[in-house]
């Protein structure tokens, strides 16, 4: 019998209950035995048992190696055969770069392991978690530069990079009134009213839906303010009136797309999943409904992370709402250090690429903590997000250490001081205290 937490990473074509489906004549069904070595949709062929109740289908999809690797050798030929190569170093040298990355993403398409997610297509997940492993590639080759060669390097990408740009400050007049204005009082509002509070609304929605809990967004949500206050004297970027902190980030913006992500996770938790052929479907309404459903979970996992519930669950929570805390400021050391205007589109690809490599790490991070005699190792995709992520931050504190060392303001660090010893002395009380004094009263 399989453990709810196995019978949710098996979960196929039917709803199942305590590691079993309900059966249905349309679609036979064999009892599979998971392999250990492929922990999602690979499974080997055990038997079938005539007492028991199938308890999964195998979807059948097609990876197409043999046509992508006719189509791949047909380019390479073409290429080598019938184009003449230009005598242009440069341009030779970012083609082959490109080709290279390309014959990658051929490959990690049509043979990498699959992950927790099949929708709207499994070879949709292969192909971000080879991206993930080309930007990670990226990231350790500019680690590797010098300071000067690797903002000049960005010249590569775009000519319009590798030049020091101003950071704006958002602080200044912080009247939401401004009586002196008899123009525009409200002035101060309009000029925060940028591109950045719709990006805060969606992103945050966005974040609801990979992290599919209230409380831990919201605490990111705050925590990430109060790394504002913290670090405003370092980037002046990060030095923003009170009300903009609180009122529109955290209150409006944040707080309206957590919102609305837990509205959504609730109808995605309620939504039955039923799947039936495109073909099947008599009606025009129901087929082009299937289609929009095909970018809809194929089966939905309810995240329960009980951070209270053991030491272990604990420190995970911790470790990743830390992780998201660094991203997060990732994002604007990156583009300080590196020369990069927040409009430019390597920042907007940084954060798409997020979005989509974010809720399989997060899925296969939950499912790593949630049951790790099943899931003996941490998923694929969840490892690479947090060497990215670490691989980020060193490359802020190489390219700009003065930046990254400037002496914390004293009342800053009393309260972050003040704040980790609130969480070791809770830690302890918890996990060692509480626990010995129940193990005392039960002996």
């Amino acid at each position: 019998i399989l453990t709810p937490s196995r019978s949710r990473m098996l979960a196929g074509r039917h709803p199942i209950s305590e590691g079993f489906c309900d059966p249905c004549a349309q679609c036979p069904l064999l009892f599979f035995h998971p392999s250990p070595s492929f922990p999602y949709r690979s499974f080997t062929p055990f038997t079938l048992l005539n007492n028991l109740q199938p308890i999964i289908h195998i979807p059948s999809v097609r990876a197409h190696t043999v046509t992508v690797l006719f189509i791949l050798t047909c380019v390479l030929v073409y290429v080598t055969l019938l184009e003449e190569t230009p005598q242009d170093t440069t341009y030779n040298t970012k083609r082959g770069i490109v080709a290279s990355i390309l014959v990658f993403l051929c490959f990690g398409v049509t043979q990498a392991k699959d992950g927790p997610f099949t929708r709207p297509h499994p070879a949709y997940w292969r192909f971000w978690l080879c991206v993930s492993v080309v930007y990670e590639l990226f990231l350790i080759f500019v680690l590797f530069q010098t300071v000067r060669d690797g903002r000049q390097f960005m010249k590569y990408i775009d000519p319009k990079l590798g030049v020091a740009l101003p950071e704006r400050d958002y602080g200044g007049n912080c009247l939401i009134y401004d009586p002196g204005n008899t123009t525009d009082p409200w002035h101060n509002i309009w000029d925060k009213m940028d591109g950045f509070v719709p990006a805060h609304f969606l992103g945050w929605y966005i974040k609801t839906l990979v992290i599919r809990d209230w409380w831990m967004c919201m605490i990111i949500s705050v925590m990430f303010e109060f790394l504002e206050y913290s670090l405003e004297h370092q980037l002046p970027n990060f030095s923003e009136c009170w009300w903009d902190h609180w009122i529109m980030d955290v209150l409006v913006c944040n707080g309206l797309g957590i919102y609305a992500g837990m509205k959504t996770l609730g109808w995605l938790s309620m939504k039955p999943y039923q799947w039936q052929g495109l073909w099947n479907i008599p009606t025009y309404k129901g087929k082009i409904k299937r289609m929009a459903f095909q970018f809809t979970p194929y089966s939905w996992v309810k995240f329960e992370w009980k951070p209270a519930s053991n030491l272990r669950r604990w420190l995970a929570v911790l470790g990743i709402i830390f992780m998201f805390l660094l991203a997060e400021l990732n994002t604007f050391y990156l583009k300080f250090v590196l020369w990069m205007p927040p409009e430019h589109y390597l920042v907007l690809l940084r954060l798409v690429f997020f979005v989509n490599v974010g809720g399989v790490a997060m899925r296969e991070i939950y499912d790593f903590m949630d049951d790790p005699k099943f899931y003996r190792k941490l998923g694929q995709q969840a490892w690479l997000v947090a060497a990215i992520t670490v691989t980020e931050f060193l490359i802020v504190v190489k390219y700009d250490p003065r930046t990254i060392m400037l002496p914390i303001p004293f009342f800053v660090t009393q309260c972050w001081f003040l704040g980790i010893v609130l969480i070791l002395s809770w830690t302890l009380w918890r996990f060692f205290i509480r626990n010995n004094d129940r193990n005392v009263d039960i002996l």
